[in-house]
């Protein structure tokens, strides 16, 4: 992580950060149990691994209203973004996109987009931060709760008519005031 550096996003990045390799691979999956009065979840194993490649969105660079954290190499290469807002109305950082490329993953890339994402949150008035991720990105949600998120809840019919269809969708959040 000390070889890299953070800066915010500009429209040149934009073309980079798209190419950046955000699929993973996980051994397990969460599988949701939906009752007549809640959810509960079940870590289950999945035998091969599940590889999940995200479709390439098609944007032409980040809307005006989202805040962008590179993390980039010694070459200026951009290795990892995060991307965030803040809603007024509840005073909310909403975690958009959080992407670290393969070969960096699990050095603490991801933690410090994190870090310096929260702060930008608290800067703007925001107390609390917000974000959704699938049920099958079980190293994603690992990752997440080790920031400090928490689940909050989930949706089982966002991803319906999608490549992510089957999926649920799991909503996490933590506050701000540390």
């Amino acid at each position: 992580m000390s070889d890299l550096a953070y800066r915010v996003a500009g429209p040149a990045d934009q073309s980079a950060l798209a190419a950046l390799d955000d699929s993973f691979t996980t051994e397990h999956v969460y599988e949701v149990a939906a009752g007549d009065v809640g959810f509960g979840l079940r870590l289950v194993a999945v035998d091969p691994p599940l590889v999940k490649v995200f479709p390439a969105e098609d944007e032409d660079g980040a809307e005006p209203d989202v805040h962008e954290i590179v993390a980039v190499d010694a070459d200026g290469t951009p290795v990892g973004f995060i991307a965030v807002g803040v809603e007024e109305w509840n005073r909310r950082l909403v975690v958009h996109q959080v992407t670290v490329a393969p070969a960096h993953r699990g050095r603490g890339v991801g933690g410090e987009l994190m870090r310096r994402a929260l702060a930008h949150g608290r800067e703007h008035g925001a107390r609390t931060a917000w974000l959704e991720v699938t049920s099958v990105n079980v190293p994603a949600v690992r990752a997440y709760r080790r920031m400090g998120f928490r689940l909050c809840g989930l949706d089982t019919t966002l991803y319906t008519g999608t490549e992510s269809e089957g999926e649920t969708a799991l909503f996490m959040a933590r506050p701000l005031d540390r």
